[in-house]
């Protein structure tokens, strides 16, 4: 019996194969997508042609101005349509699974972020994340509230420890009371503020690194998540 093979890494796919992956995912829950690309394609290269062919230009060079921008625009509004129903599929195939705040995490790229998953767990699967950045410390927690708890307190007063002077948030990802939805939890996060400058960051990730060395090897709970983040980082940030 032949084997399933190996995953790829998503940082390691080309454009083109991430492309292609984020839309198989997203078609999995939105059966419609390919005809709303194509609706939205359509659209947009009418707006476009009709635009461009009242621009100055005669003959020819107006008919291939009116085309090429037609053309244009159509992927344009065809890409942004793309890229919020395949970032509202990536969501819903999410929610509910263990580590899917880490996964939404990940899209926090960037110099100005460090993502560490699963800093803190229980049996039960319940974790904490954390989230370095401009705001400063960021713990997020995923699981039971009443569980929650108590293990983010603990991971708190850990912190409070090697980085007292650095403000600590504390964020409760689920749709109950006081918590954040799944689909709002990276625009949360960048709302905290800026309380950390990027030359304060170096200091207060080597002080967080003392703290890790102390910890057991945690494994990131399975379950389905997603494998295209990367692919899906570049759709929903508009790149």
């Amino acid at each position: 019996m032949a084997k399933d093979p190996k995953p790829v890494d998503p940082d390691k796919m080309s454009r083109r194969a991430q492309f292609i992956e984020t839309y198989r995912m997203a078609k999995r829950s939105d059966p419609r997508l390919g005809l709303w690309i194509l609706g939205s394609f359509l659209l947009g290269a009418a707006v476009g042609f009709f635009v461009f062919m009242l621009l100055p230009g005669e003959g020819w060079l107006g008919w291939l101005l009116a085309v090429v921008g037609g053309l244009l625009l159509g992927t344009l509004l065809a890409m942004v349509i793309f890229g919020r129903r395949a970032q509202k599929a990536a969501y819903a195939q999410m929610e509910g699974q263990p580590g899917a705040a880490a996964a939404a995490l990940r899209m926090l790229r960037g110099r100005s972020w460090k993502t560490d998953p699963v800093i803190g767990f229980t049996k039960q699967q319940d974790v904490v994340h954390r989230v370095v950045g401009p705001p400063g410390i960021v713990l997020v927690g995923e699981g039971n509230p009443n569980r929650l708890r108590q293990l983010m307190t603990s991971e708190r007063r850990k912190h409070e420890r090697v980085a007292a002077d650095i403000p600590i948030h504390e964020i409760y990802c689920g749709n109950g009371e006081g918590e954040v939805p799944l689909p709002k939890l990276v625009k949360h996060v960048q709302k905290l503020g800026r309380k950390v400058k990027p030359a304060e960051m170096t200091d207060v990730l080597y002080r967080l690194k003392a703290l890790d060395a102390a910890r057991p090897a945690i494994p990131m709970p399975k379950g389905p998540v997603p494998t295209s983040m990367k692919g899906m980082r570049s759709q929903m940030r508009g790149r």
